[in-house]
């Protein structure tokens, strides 16, 4: 079973690329016995859907027209 340290690793490393069966498959089972890493799962998915939705938006565009 992999430790949090390596659960946290994966899901950034998924934020960019697309783990392998093993990997995904390690990760979901992690998930499913710790609730520690599911709430820092949910955070990052919070922070990201965050950065989405104001990227572009707001007085620090940098394209000039602030």
């Amino acid at each position: 079973m992999l430790t949090c340290k390596e659960a946290s690793r994966l899901m950034s490393s998924r934020q960019e690329q697309t783990l392998g069966v093993a990997e995904r498959a390690a990760l979901a089972l992690h998930l499913v016995a710790c609730r520690a890493c599911r709430k820092v799962e949910a955070q990052m998915a919070f922070l990201r859907r965050a950065l989405t939705s104001y990227s572009g938006r707001g007085p620090d565009r940098d394209d000039g027209t602030s």
